[in-house]
């Protein structure tokens, strides 16, 4: 027999490739048509510090589901509350009244949306490497209820490959192809929480594509609420741009800590160098020194890009020195508070009290996801210092994964009477709502990690940097 095509067969294969072509793209074009007079309806999967910015920027235009595990997180945001500090309650209530938006944790329902975005955690194991058991776990309850027409998109940090490698077989293996069936696509989240100059809707938008049509699609729907869109040709390229973005800010962060170390030694204030240097008009960035990484970015982006690359055989060594350096950087703030209590009243840690300032990982936020504070109370309590802290955005220690063993500690009231009872302040977060003028008169020694004392003029023998 003849194993060759027949031209029948030629003619078939080619009317079947046609009609499959001309399925995609009725998909395609009935999808973009809802896009374009809102009447597609968006999922927003995640309801963390990433999906409810976006929900409220979304559901001002297109009606939007609200998908989370979480059932207190539902029920408050259905009832018009937020539990996000920066983000109020009046942002969420109109639109829950006016039907544009609702939270659910039945994802039966994702049937009913035609645009699908991804924004959940993607942490690191105790092995820092890549932890994706939220994207799985989710794309998986997805691909359960996925109908064909729909666009997901990815919005969780990850590393290059995982929308092609992981996110397309969890479909595939429903029946549903990407690019034939669904489309999906990658657009990495840039939420800055608690930055008062950059929302959602004003922040520039990557997106990449699997497919010409994905990309088309995708782009169409962040333009809607989004003022510039930044497309790009792959989403593996969308997936690299986020970790470089966070890359970047790691080794830089690493290069001040590693000065300040050094500046420190040589009796020069590393935050004046970096006051004086940032005035050259080029070729000079201003990064500053901390207590220690934290947030849900910068701590935990550079080892995805780590763990990918030994796939190539490819040595990170930049990358991981850096890591190295921020990683130990708690260790050297409890140093030099050891230091002072030592040189200053001629006593060491064990059985000090301290008062810790500041629990969230950056200024002016509720948010405390990986913040270098928790490493800090950890270190204390190993020496054997008794710690307090005060937040005025945290009043209590939420849970954590791995700081268990200060969950529901609550914030010390913050008088001079209370102060006064401790040996030493130690500043690892500098919320400009502190009164620090207080905090400096009333403690017996301050160690400011955030150079918060000097910018607000609060000047005195008390105050050591660390």
């Amino acid at each position: 027999m003849d194993a060759r095509m027949t031209h029948g067969d030629r003619s078939a294969a080619l009317r079947s490739d046609e009609i499959e072509q001309s399925a995609q793209m009725a998909l395609s074009q009935r999808l973009r048509r809802k896009i374009e007079d809102k009447s597609a309806v968006v999922a927003v999967c995640g309801l963390g510090y990433v999906g409810l910015p976006l929900v409220c920027a979304i559901a001002k235009g297109f009606r939007v589901l609200g998908f989370d595990v979480d059932t207190q997180k539902i029920a408050s945001l259905n009832a018009g509350d937020s539990y996000i500090g920066h983000i109020p309650s009046s942002s969420i209530a109109p639109l829950v009244k006016s039907g544009y938006f609702a939270a659910t944790n039945d994802f039966r329902r994702i049937r009913e949306a035609d645009v699908i975005l991804i924004c959940v955690p993607t942490p690191l194991t105790r092995h820092r490497e890549p932890d994706l058991s939220y994207v799985i776990a989710t794309a998986s309850s997805i691909a359960e209820n996925a109908r064909p027409g729909q666009l997901i998109v990815l919005e969780s940090t990850t590393y290059p490959g995982t929308t092609s490698e992981v996110m397309a077989p969890i479909f595939l293996a429903k029946g549903l192809q990407s690019g034939r069936d669904i489309f999906l696509a990658f657009s990495p989240e840039r939420e800055d929480p608690g930055n008062s100059h950059f929302e959602t809707v004003t922040i520039p938008k990557v997106v990449g594509g699997d497919g010409a049509d994905a990309l088309t699609l995708a782009t169409l729907f962040y333009r809607s609420f989004v003022r510039q869109i930044v497309p790009v040709s792959t989403t593996a390229t969308a997936e690299a741009i986020k970790l470089t973005e966070n890359i970047f800010r790691a080794v830089n962060i690493a290069l001040v800590n590693e000065l300040k170390i050094i500046f420190s030694k040589m009796g020069i204030d590393i935050w004046e160098v970096i006051e004086a240097a940032k005035t050259k008009p080029f070729g000079f960035m201003p990064f500053y020194p901390g207590p220690g990484l934290g947030g849900h970015c910068i701590p935990i982006d550079p080892f995805y890009l780590t763990w990918k690359a030994r796939e190539y055989e490819i040595a990170t060594r930049l990358i991981e020195l850096a890591g190295e350096i921020n990683t130990a950087m708690p260790g050297y703030v409890i140093a030099r508070l050891s230091e002072e209590l030592d040189s200053r009243f001629s006593r060491g840690l064990n059985g000090a009290r301290i008062l810790l300032v500041g629990l969230a990982y950056k200024k002016n936020v509720d948010d405390v996801r990986e913040s270098p504070s928790f490493r800090l109370m950890e270190l204390l309590t190993r020496r054997g210092a008794a710690v307090d802290y005060y937040d005025p955005f945290v009043p209590e220690v939420p849970k954590t994964r791995e700081h268990a063993e200060f969950s529901q500690q609550r914030a010390v009231t913050f008088t001079p009477e209370s102060i006064a009872r401790f040996d030493a302040a130690l500043i690892a977060t500098d919320h400009d709502c502190v009164d620090y003028k207080t905090l400096v008169d009333h403690s017996k020694l301050v160690v400011d990690t955030r150079n918060v004392c000097s910018r607000f003029g609060v000047m005195s023998d008390k105050v050591a940097k660390a």
